[in-house]
């Protein structure tokens, strides 16, 4: 299987630059997964396309302003991402120019361009352009001293104060993601309680997003690509509205590819807490999930593929071409789809 199989023509106007003016006021192309009918509809109105004892699943992960601007002792400028968290451990960072072990990095204040008080050690050179370090205090102290947010490098520009509001879902609480679950960004309080309302259980879990949703996939060879690990967990109470929904013949909708992984994961394996590295790709055999809320994503991606083994690329290669032709937005700020 080649990754390359799985990619598509994305114009630049067909990315979404920046987020709507107003949270939840995308649009929502729904697929049929089984068909490959295809319906065009809005955000808002998801709770019309499910049931009462239906179960979404939120990821209650709040991402770290983990991009920050430091410096060597000679002044050469050096920009670091501080990854996700690891069982209560933050001291991975991907970095943009070149590293040695034991370099010392002063921290960079963004609001005035001043140097800092604080000092960023390289401990060790991984792979991939990552680092081991250690600082002088906490690492999201200083990330959330100094830290701006970690918008994607397509997006081509800095992020502003919006961004900091809006790169995070209505209900981010557990601190340590890269990266945001972006299917969850036109979430709404208003859209939980209809979907309340309506009858539709709400339960969340935790991922912290990091390299094992945003490393690019470097070779064409699908089965030589690793995920990159990343924590989850997965509360009692989730767990327990999983089982009964399914024993009562409901469904289980993730909001987005996180939680996708996370669930499939524990069906795989068991396991409640821990690192994840599932990679899922066409051919794979769902057992959690019987429906999945999800932004557009970038052609030849990890998240694409998992998108393409959920919904079947014969389907959703032609739901992407009729999103694209019929101007949606695509991408993290983007619209989203609803495959069933």
């Amino acid at each position: 299987m080649l990754v390359s199989d799985y990619n598509y023509n994305l114009p630049e106007e067909n990315i979404a630059i920046r987020p709507p003016k107003v949270r939840g006021t995308t649009r929502l192309l729904v697929l049929n997964r089984q068909t490959g009918d295809i319906t065009d509809s809005k955000y808002a109105n998801l709770a019309n396309f499910l049931e009462p004892g239906d179960l979404i699943v939120l990821n209650d992960t709040r991402v770290m302003r983990s991009r920050v601007f430091t410096e060597l002792p000679d002044g050469r400028p050096r920009e670091l991402v501080v990854l996700e968290k690891h069982d209560g451990k933050i001291n991975h960072v991907m970095y943009r120019g070149k590293l040695h072990v034991g370099d010392q990095l002063s921290v960079k204040n963004i609001a005035d361009d001043s140097k800092t008080d604080d000092i960023v050690t390289v401990k060790e050179i991984l792979g991939n352009g990552t680092a081991t370090v250690t600082a002088n205090r906490d690492l999201t102290k200083i990330v959330a001293d100094y830290g701006n947010v970690p918008l994607p490098p397509y997006l081509h520009r800095d992020a502003d104060k919006d961004d900091v509001k809006r790169y995070q879902t209505v209900w981010a609480k557990e601190l340590g993601s890269a990266a945001a679950p972006t299917a969850s960004l036109n979430m709404t309080k208003e859209l939980i309680e209809k979907l309340q309302d309506k009858g539709v259980q709400i339960k969340y879990l935790t991922l912290h997003v990091g390299l094992g949703t945003f490393l690019p996939i470097r070779s064409d060879n699908v089965e030589e690509h690793h995920m990159h690990s990343e924590w989850f967990h997965i509360p009692e109470d989730t767990l327990k509205a999983i089982k009964e929904t399914k024993a009562s013949g409901h469904r289980v909708i993730a909001v987005g590819t996180t939680v996708t992984r996370t669930l499939e994961y524990w069906a795989k394996t068991g396991k409640t807490e821990g690192e994840d590295d599932i990679f899922i790709y066409p051919g794979f055999k769902f057992q959690a999930i019987d429906a999945l809320v999800t932004n557009f994503h970038a052609p030849k991606s990890t998240v694409l593929m998992l998108t393409a083994a959920f919904a079947g690329w014969d389907h959703l290669k032609p739901a992407y071409e009729h999103a694209i032709e019929n101007n949606y937005k695509l991408l993290s700020y983007g619209d989203s789809m609803f495959i069933c």
